[in-house]
């Protein structure tokens, strides 16, 4: 019995992966319902966005021709809301996290894609916000947090490491 049950939530686990399209971006992380972290979204994959019914992109990279040039109009162009913060991956700062705070306070329960270039940049700002905005248990938070930073990201990036602990001592409740 134990093994059919198991079978049964691997086989719905998978069908479940299988049907959602956003799992070809890079990096892609589903936090929950209407939240989803991520690397750079491709112009191949944007159509994606519009199949898994997102109606919010945030891109929090800065600006570069290559990877995201045309990015905000591709978006726009499918009928999805599209807002670009470039946070500078060397010094990260509060009014970025604040402006970013206020995007997805104003987002509703909109469908939300947040990206950058690799999902770092995402994924802190996205776990800041769950944990001093939402009031998601930190460990819970961490989690999702995990899966993109690992120990060795942490050490390789240490202006990250300080940014989250100051973010959470200045916006934890």
């Amino acid at each position: 019995m134990r093994c059919t049950v198991f079978l049964i939530c691997l086989l719905t686990s998978a069908v479940t992966m299988a049907e959602d399209p956003l799992t070809e971006i890079y990096n892609f992380y589903r936090i929950d319902d209407t939240v989803v972290t991520a690397g750079q979204v491709t112009p191949e994959q944007v159509p994606l966005l519009k199949q898994a019914e997102i109606s919010l992109v945030v891109n929090l990279a800065t600006a570069h021709e290559e990877r995201n040039g045309k990015e905000g109009f591709l978006v726009t162009d499918q009928g999805i809301g599209y807002v670009q913060i470039p946070v500078i991956w060397d010094k990260p700062t509060f009014a970025d996290l604040e402006l970013f705070f206020a995007v997805m306070k104003a987002r509703q329960s909109r469908s939300t894609v947040v990206h950058c270039f690799a999902n770092y940049r995402a994924s802190a700002f996205t776990y800041l916000y769950r944990v001093t905005q939402l009031g998601v248990p930190e460990a819970e938070a961490r989690q999702a947090l995990e899966v993109i930073w690992t120990e060795q990201a942490w050490e390789e990036y240490p202006q990250w490491r300080k940014f989250v602990d100051d973010a959470l001592a200045r916006y934890r409740p």
